[in-house]
């Protein structure tokens, strides 16, 4: 094996002379904290060159140095196929194919997805050339372009001049995205906005947009798919950023990525772009932003707890704050290529939290000193935003956004396991107000109609201006409006009652402008009480009929599929009864991800108590909600589908009705 994958680390040489070739058994420096500079020099003293070569300059001489001290904080795959990987995104990216479907094709030609067995070298290997290409076409950049004569070489090193963006495999690709995006750029006016960098993103972005991109989060492996994102244009929200990041740095915008490790009401972290600006002010900015290009971060609407920028060298002061062998840290904070900005963000928002010791459970054994992490919670477990230490009597965190719930935990480096020693708290937005959920003695029972929050369901909202519809002519030139959806749909399937006397032959569901017409079931009623839906012709429009997404989805009986109309504008759904009839009551289920209560599925509800989430029971769904007995009020709760999917979500149930946190 040694021998093999010393032959591909020569291949690549060969092929693109980024790698030095070497033993892969030489010792790697990514499980230390520090690595000075003379010690990377020795493992790889072929870097020396970079050294010698730029001695007579001053500026490119810091440049190098800047990327040879952080070289040990860096990796990527030095020895797998990425061809599966790599595939995925190009079918993905063309439009034509579903993520599932990108993936299936990729595993009947390789018979997996993904990167299979990868081994990952330090940055301390790579090839002196390649570094010596990069800071030159950096420098290229940075001097030649009117929106730079404000970057500082501080914000260079950090913005334009890094090589990689992740973990991708390295290769050249800053003459390619120059020469593709700079005539852009050339073709503006000579005017004030051009030495705005600001003004230079939204012209990019507006050249990006007018081709299509797509977004999954379905076929990413862990490792960065590299600046072919540029040309495939399709991935998960942080392969997007990263394609704006190759894009600006290679013109020489300062570029990079703020990154939320985990969504506030959401089991997710998130990615955005930012740009220093021509006033010293960072704006962020993304791919997803179809109207307005560039935002005061002010202006950032996600719920968030922490908000980090990624950097391309080791925040040392970050690593020092922590005071602890690097194996002691959590991974999430080990190698932090990252700075706090969340007052950047927040801005009068940020508060400084402090959580008294009383607070700390009993059995959690804590003393003073103790290294305790700041998480927010994803599905059933928690992730660590923050850390600080046990001082005095308090556990103090700088810089919070509020409205977000959190919790403190202890980690512990010999078992790899994260536990919790406070109870889950939520911090109001506004007011710093701190509201514990301690499981009460006080029971109640709770009904449930979903294990995730609409923020999960994004197309629920298009049915609201939707109306039902009677006609007695197939062209439904005369319509009567039956009923009007005017409140978001809060469960799976919703039931309305009707008074109308008239009888029609003919009925349909019609989307409001701008909804595709959204709808996965629709039922028509007999006003005589009959607990079958009415039967009848199916109708629709011609451009409605379209495979698995047609109207016909809207009468299949499967909460699962749906009708999207192939224009925003358009689309309805109906039915031709083949007689008139007067109807009774009308049921519909929004398009959704699969989050409602369904009947048939297995449920199990859990409280968050001592640390753990306890078990409440399970029960099947006979309808479209379930209930639990003797709940303890004011805890944090989570229901779980036991039959399948897995995305769900922390809630409170307060007034009768589930909140989603």
């Amino acid at each position: 094996m040694k021998t093999k994958r010393t032959l591909y680390l020569w291949l690549l040489f060969l092929i693109g002379g980024l790698v030095v070739g070497c033993d892969v058994d030489r010792p790697s420096p990514m499980d230390a904290v520090y690595v000075s500079r003379s010690d990377i020099l020795a493992m790889n003293p072929d870097l020396q060159q970079v050294l010698d070569y730029y001695a007579g300059d001053e500026e490119k001489l810091r440049a190098a140095e800047f990327l040879i001290d952080n070289l040990p904080y860096h990796e990527s795959v030095a020895f797998a196929d990425m061809a599966p990987q790599h595939l995925a995104y190009e079918l993905f990216g063309t439009g034509r194919y579903s993520q599932f479907r990108a993936r299936d094709s990729v595993v009947r030609r390789y018979g997996y997805w993904g990167v299979d067995n990868p081994y990952f070298l330090s940055d301390i290997y790579i090839n002196p050339n390649f570094l010596i290409d990069n800071i030159d076409w950096a420098f290229k950049v940075w001097k030649g372009q009117p929106w730079c004569k404000n970057v500082s070489f501080e914000d260079f090193c950090e913005y334009i001049l890094p090589y990689r963006v992740g973990n991708e495999a390295i290769y050249p690709w800053r003459e390619k995205i120059y020469r593709q995006f700079q005539p852009i750029i050339d073709a503006l006016p000579n005017d004030s906005n051009k030495q705005k960098p600001e003004y230079i993103v939204t012209v990019i972005l507006d050249s990006l947009l007018k081709r299509p991109y797509y977004f999954t989060g379905e076929i990413s492996s862990g490792i960065r798919v590299g600046p072919g994102i540029v040309e495939t244009r399709g991935g998960s929200c942080l392969d997007l950023s990263d394609m704006l990041v190759y894009v600006c740095r290679a013109i020489g915008v300062p570029c990079g990525i703020d990154y939320l490790p985990m969504r506030g009401d959401n089991n997710a972290p998130h990615y955005v772009n930012f740009v220093k600006g021509s006033d010293g002010k960072c704006y962020y900015f993304s791919i997803f932003n179809k109207m307005a290009r560039v935002f005061p971060c002010s202006l950032l609407r996600d719920e968030y707890g922490k908000i980090y920028r990624l950097t391309h060298s080791l925040n040392r002061e970050m690593l020092a704050q922590a005071d602890c062998a690097n194996g002691e840290l959590h991974p999430a904070f080990q190698r932090p290529c990252m700075v706090d900005v969340t007052s950047t963000y927040a801005h009068d928002k940020s508060w400084n939290l402090r959580i008294p010791v009383n607070r700390l459970k009993p059995y959690s054994n804590l003393k003073a000193g103790e290294l305790l992490y700041l998480c927010m919670s994803n599905r059933n477990s928690w992730m660590p935003v923050d850390f600080s230490r046990l001082k005095n009597d308090t556990i103090a965190f700088n810089a919070c956004h509020g409205g977000v719930v959190y919790c403190i935990g202890k980690y512990d480096a010999k078992w790899k396991k994260l536990t919790m020693v406070t109870d889950p708290f939520r911090v109001e937005k506004d007011t710093l107000l701190v509201t514990y959920y301690t499981p009460a003695k006080d029971v109640e029972d709770v009904t449930l109609l979903s294990k995730f929050g609409m923020v999960a369901e994004p197309f629920i909202w298009r049915m609201v201006g939707g109306v039902f519809e009677g006609s007695n002519d197939a062209g439904f030139k005369t319509v009567d409006t039956l009923y009007e959806i005017t409140e978001v749909p809060q469960r799976l399937t919703t039931q309305v009652q009707l008074s109308a006397e008239k009888k029609y032959r003919y009925v349909r569901y019609k989307g409001k402008d701008g909804s595709f017409c959204n709808v996965a079931e629709v039922g028509f009623y007999s006003a005589a009480g009959h607990e079958e839906p009415l039967r009848g012709s199916i109708i629709g429009p011609a451009d409605g009929d379209r495979g698995p997404l047609s109207f016909k989805s809207a009468f299949d009986g499967k909460t699962t599929t749906s009708y999207v109309h192939p224009t925003a504008g358009g689309g309805w759904a109906g039915m031709d009864l083949g007689k008139r009839i007067r109807i009774g009551k009308i049921t519909y289920t929004p398009r959704n991800r699969d989050n409602f209560v369904k009947p048939g599925d297995t449920y199990e509800l859990f409280v968050f108590k001592d640390g753990l989430w306890v078990s409440q029971g399970k029960q099947v769904a006979e309808a479209d909600s379930v209930v639990f007995r003797n709940i303890p009020k004011h805890s944090l709760l989570l229901l779980r589908n036991r039959t399948e999917g897995v995305a769900e979500r922390i809630f409170e149930y307060k007034g009768g009705k589930q909140i989603y946190r």
